[in-house]
């Protein structure tokens, strides 16, 4: 009995992996056709989306046969609750990559999209979302925690971004400026996905400890 339910939590961890690499296609597909004005990449974002929320009810699904036929107990359980919160940090981290591809559809500019660093707080958001599913799999502590930490290199990209344009503000017109505010919004919505990625660290130690950090 035991050995086939360690062969089911191995199933999760599987389709967890799957699921996070669904996420850090999107991010990188939805920055990239801003970046570069790719609307086939956009809309590879937007149609990794349906992925994103199609697997996340498979697994959620999954993870209600194992509470209903393994019944875990302690730790076990802790993981199965774990991963059912995560799931749904990764749905919305897809969200939040569709709003990207969908906003920079009417985004003009490729000067100023230069001039910002959204490239490379891409880049950390998906380090994050990487790292913080490698460590669920693995039960790495560790790694949980320097996800948590790392969500300030994201924070302070932002408030990078943030100045960037607040300078391009000052010194340009009203079309400029417009853009410049939807590039503040791409960059929120990448500060929100490096948020999401700090909350599944945040259950990975929960996973590990019985006790989820701020709770």
């Amino acid at each position: 009995m035991r050995e086939s339910y360690l062969r089911q939590l191995d199933t999760l961890h599987s389709e967890l992996i799957r699921l996070g690499a669904l996420c850090e296609d999107a991010i990188a597909c939805a920055v990239k056709g801003f970046l570069k004005d790719d609307p086939a990449l956009r809309d590879k974002a937007i149609e990794l989306e349906k992925d994103i929320d199609l697997k996340e009810r498979e697994i959620e699904t999954f993870c209600v046969h194992l509470l209903l036929h393994e019944q875990p107990v302690a730790g076990d359980l802790r993981q199965i609750t774990a991963a059912q919160h995560i799931i749904t940090d990764m749905e919305r981290i897809g969200d939040q990559a569709e709003n990207i591809a969908e906003l920079s559809r009417f985004i003009k500019g490729s000067g100023i999209k230069k001039g910002v660093h959204i490239g490379d707080m891409a880049d950390a958001t998906v380090k994050m979302l990487t790292d913080s599913v490698d460590a669920f799999v693995a039960s790495d502590r560790e790694k949980a925690q320097a996800v948590i930490e790392y969500d300030r290199k994201v924070d302070a990209l932002f408030r990078t971004i943030k100045g960037e344009l607040i300078d391009m503000i000052a010194a340009a017109g009203r079309e400029t400026a417009e853009v410049c505010l939807d590039l503040l919004m791409i960059a929120k919505y990448l500060e929100r996905i490096g948020d999401h990625a700090q909350n599944i660290a945040e259950w990975v130690e929960y996973s590990i400890t019985g006790q989820r950090k701020g709770n």
